[in-house]
């Protein structure tokens, strides 16, 4: 991890802090609960905790778009989305997804060392950053530096662009604006659920048709969180448009195979190792439909 690819992460930590947490059944009960209360009621009485521990159990598009290049797919910047476009999203609406598409496409154009097309992903995430309103806590020229620096501090980078983002999220609850928290996380899903798309065609590869399958759980949890603000200007569009690749997805099955712990010693210390794991089963057909679904959601986005 170098350069301009670590603000992605920092990008990624204000999504999902705690991406190995899963929300307890308690919170997703309270979430569907909280879903069917009609029009503005469902706002005010989704206690923000709720909100977040779901939003923290997504995982990062970081973690995609790492595996893409370990697969060995080649970079395509046709892929991506073209970031002259910035200046054409003009809502709220439409700056909070793309500053998501644009993350992804930052973190996703620096794994593969294309500093121009990183620095210029990183213009358009500021310039949607303050069109929001947040810009302010997007210290863009220290983060640039810090960066771009011959001898990188990796901690001292993630600690503060960490801490940036955590600032934006906490004004964006301050200022009764967490719908925005839920569109920047679905642009970046999207897009790197796209991205793995466009990969698997070329490479069928199987490690990326199970993490395309896997994704099923995440896209439940999206949906918890998106129903709550669907009175919202452009929600109810979006969910209805995810509502159709989840109904693909309801028909793959994710098996849990268990295999009993073992213990290992690990820097002098014995610890337990989950060796329980997840089958996914998931036919051709279906990563076509998810395919196609997901190019004409993105495009929805972009366009």
């Amino acid at each position: 991890m170098k350069k301009l690819y670590l603000l992605f992460f920092a990008i990624s930590s204000f999504w999902a802090c705690s991406s190995n947490s899963a929300p307890s059944n308690e919170t997703e009960n309270q979430m569907a609960t909280a879903s069917a209360i009609p029009e503005e009621a469902s706002i005010v009485k989704v206690d923000d905790d709720i909100i977040n521990d779901i939003l923290q159990s997504i995982p990062s598009p970081l973690e995609i778009s790492l595996l893409i290049k370990e697969v060995g797919s080649y970079y395509n910047k046709a892929d991506l989305n073209d970031h002259n476009k910035v200046s054409s999203y003009s809502t709220n609406f439409d700056k909070a997804l793309n500053l998501g598409i644009y993350g992804t496409d930052l973190g996703y154009s620096n794994i593969y060392n294309k500093n121009q097309d990183a620095l210029n992903y990183l213009n358009s995430v500021q310039n949607l950053a303050e069109g929001l309103t947040i810009g302010q806590f997007f210290d863009y020229a220290t983060l640039k530096s810090l960066a771009e620096s011959a001898d990188q501090n990796l901690d001292a980078l993630l600690r503060t662009t960490t801490a940036n983002f955590e600032k934006i999220n906490y004004h964006l609850r301050q200022q009764k604006r967490e719908h925005l928290s839920i569109l920047l996380l679905t642009g970046g899903w999207v897009e790197a659920l796209y991205l793995t798309t466009l990969v698997h065609q070329r490479t069928n590869n199987e490690v990326l048709r199970e993490k395309i399958g896997e994704q099923k759980i995440v896209l439940d949890r999206i949906l918890l969180v998106l129903e709550v603000y669907k009175t919202r200007n452009g929600f109810a569009e979006l969910i209805a448009d995810l509502k159709k690749l989840q109904a693909i997805y309801d028909q793959i099955e994710i098996e849990t195979v268990y295999e009993e712990p073992t213990m290992v010693e690990k820097d002098g210390v014995l610890v337990v190792v989950d060796n329980t794991k997840s089958v996914v089963n998931i036919t051709d057909r279906d990563i076509d439909t998810i395919t196609s679904l997901t190019k004409s959601i993105r495009n929805k986005i972009i366009n």
